[in-house]
């Protein structure tokens, strides 16, 4: 398999090295010209140091040396450092040379004589004296130490062997090719891991730079080790000083405002309002966090991304979200709109609803489109009634760009386009203009829209649902609704009856929407699970919640509900009877039903207290039958009593 040509550049090698290290250097740097920019430098210690310094940008990659030399080298410049260590057998050989004169030998090392010598020594019984040393002055006393103990011969680095001979001692090279060798070969491998690392950290570094969001990752002591410009400017610092040193240093305006534990919190700095998100920094595992990552978003800029996103994702909230079974009670009117409605939704005919405000015509609607052919499609709903006339009909008809001062640039589809096989839901029909009238009984019977500013219609697959609370054919006959318009609308209809007509719904009705307005409310969470709970809770206050006469029905019924949650909420938690519910809810019964409350307390001080017992259990037992949608059996289970208890308490008797 041929390999492509590396096309990296080569790396700049220094071998560094004096006297005999540095002759060893030059016969084998040939051998690397091809892989290598090899320069060979005859300096040591301070004097190395101030040419690498001087080296500027052709600074080295990497550093080959020796001995104390590159231990001080290694201490000193930034530059990765590969010492040339001496291998077994340049050991064995370079003692077996000295050996050949009949004067005592010592090996001299730079730092601690490694064991592994010691011990290959000893298996071979070779008679040799150890000796190291730290830095050149420690090499000059050692070798003169030895030479006064009568050691005729040395064998060590290049620096000691130059002492031994000017102290007229015999010396023996410990460094052999292949030494220096497997430094040059790791030096290279060195080389190519670093190029790798900077590569990748130029990419990352690339990465971060085209981040909108202002980015900082810090090591464990909270020092930067990368900053993106984004933040740099934010801060008002500058990128390439700040890497190394420690972010709130660099950037006081900061403090406070890193989170302490990984999360986000909302801060600004320097004026400017901030999401502000820590993370860990992951080291070489998946669960070692070796710093932190920082992430600054401009909060106008999330503002404006939600609104962007709210914006495209409109076609994704046109969805149903009840159901017909969401539509509580059990009285015959209900029952029948629960079958009429199942039966409607088998039909493509459109479906006028009517009912009083509250009554749940939307509900009704989405109920039938759930369980229609269409309900995998879009439910649209709008608001006749909720929209300026001009605004009204760019939202239901769409427009085209220049249509208008204002108009967005490539044009807008419609609401009607917008329920393309799906359900288009007209809420209060009867409050729409007489000249949209029109335009909208062309889309019915023709199924085709034109757009604000164009000529060319666009076909439309839509099953329509209306509702109103108005009498459409007074509307008609007082000239403010089109008939032609009433008739296409009114081929399947419905009607919904107000709150005040069904009774025997309100504390079913009000036990559910307890339960729901508890789920909302952590604090009831545990007090009211279930519908039952709710109607334990409600059952004192049943009768004037019976009595009132709801003029807006469902919906009012679920604002005092939503009040009664709060009163309940900031009761004392151990008090969840049923006989803390009138003192809480006193104010509130009172604003809706004074007259009824009034009458309901005027009558409960007449009472003996053996009546007033009776009473409250006949209306806990009538609400636990309401709770049981009238099923006398499981309502005789739920309280735990016969049949006969159920309907000698139902009727006042013990």
């Amino acid at each position: 398999m041929n390999r492509p040509p590396d096309t990296r550049p080569r790396p700049r090698i220094w071998a560094i090295g004096i006297s005999k290290l540095r002759d060893l250097f030059r016969d084998i740097a040939g051998e690397y010209d091809s892989r290598a920019e090899l320069r060979l430098v005859s300096r040591g210690y301070e004097d190395a140091v101030t040419e690498i310094a001087a080296a500027g940008a052709q600074r080295p990659d990497i550093v080959v040396a020796a001995g104390s030399n590159g231990t001080y080298l290694k201490a000193r410049i930034q530059v990765p450092v590969v010492l040339v260590h001496p291998t077994g057998f340049d050991v064995m050989h370079a003692l077996a040379r000295a050996r050949r004169d009949a004067s005592p030998v010592a090996l001299v090392t730079h730092g601690e004589t490694p064991a592994e010598v010691r011990r290959f020594v000893a298996a071979y019984g070779i008679d040799v004296v150890f000796a190291s040393y730290q830095s050149a002055q420690d090499a000059e006393v050692c070798v003169l130490d030895l030479r006064d103990r009568g050691i005729g011969t040395i064998v060590g680095p290049g620096l000691v062997t130059d002492l031994a001979a000017r102290a007229g001692m015999a010396a023996v090279f410990l460094y052999s090719r292949a030494s220096v060798r497997a430094a040059f070969d790791t030096a290279l491998d060195v080389a190519q891991a670093t190029s790798s690392e900077a590569l990748r950290r130029q990419r990352l570094d690339n990465v971060l730079q085209h981040l909108r969001d202002g980015v900082v990752a810090l090591d464990a002591q909270g020092r930067v080790e990368a900053i993106n410009q984004q933040l740099a400017l934010a801060l008002g610092i500058d990128a390439a000083t700040a890497v190394g040193q420690a972010l709130l240093a660099v950037a006081p305006d900061l403090a406070g405002a890193i989170p302490d534990a990984d999360g986000e919190t909302l801060q600004t700095v320097r004026g400017v309002g901030y999401v502000v998100h820590r993370g860990p920094l992951v080291g070489a595992g998946p669960d070692t966090a070796t710093g932190s990552v920082l992430t600054f978003h401009e909060s106008r800029a999330v503002e404006r991304l939600d609104r962007t996103l709210r914006s495209r994702q409109r076609t994704q909230q046109f969805v149903a979200r009840y159901r017909l079974d969401d539509l509580v009670g059990e009285c015959a009117a209900i029952e029948r709109v629960r079958q009429l409605a199942q039966r409607y939704a088998k039909s493509e005919a459109t479906v006028l609803i009517l009912g009083e405000s509250g009554t749940g015509k939307e509900m009704v609607a989405q109920g039938i489109h759930r369980i229609s052919a269409r309900r995998d499609f879009p439910f649209v709903a709008i608001n006749c009634g909720a929209f300026p006339e001009a605004l009204l009909e760019s939202e239901l008809f769409g427009y085209e760009e220049g249509a208008f001062t204002g108009a967005r640039r490539g044009g807008k589809a419609g609401l009607i386009e917008a329920a393309h096989r799906g359900t288009l839901f007209l809420d209060e029909i009867g409050e729409m203009p007489l000249p949209l009238q029109s335009r909208l009984l062309r889309v019915l019977q023709e199924r085709e829209v034109v757009r604000l500013g164009s000529t060319e219609p666009t076909r439309i697959d839509i099953r329509v649902v209306a509702a109103t609370h108005r009498a459409l054919t007074a509307a008609v006959d007082a000239g403010v609704f089109r008939a032609d318009l009433y008739y296409r609308l009114n081929i399947l209809n419905l009607v919904l009856p107000p709150l005040r007509e069904r009774v025997s719904d309100v504390m079913p009705l009000a036990a559910e929407l307890l339960r729901q307005a508890a789920r909302r409310e952590p604090r009831l969470t545990a007090r009211i699970r279930t519908r039952e709970d709710a109607a334990r809770v409600l059952a004192l206050v049943g009768e004037p919640l019976r009595q009132h006469a709801w003029p807006g029905n469902v919906r009012e019924l679920q604002n005092v509900i939503e009040r009664i949650a709060v009163e309940l909420a900031d009761s004392n938690p151990a008090h969840d009877d049923a006989a803390s519910v009138p003192e809480l809810t006193r104010d509130v019964l009172h604003s809706i039903a004074p007259e009824v409350f009034g009458h309901a307390q005027q009558v409960a001080a007449a009472l003996t207290l053996r009546q007033r017992s009776r009473r409250v259990e006949a209306e806990q037992v009538q609400a636990a039958l309401d709770a049981c949608g009238g099923d006398r059996d499981e309502a005789c289970r739920a309280l735990g009593i016969s049949k006969t208890t159920l309907w000698r308490k139902l009727n006042g008797g013990r």
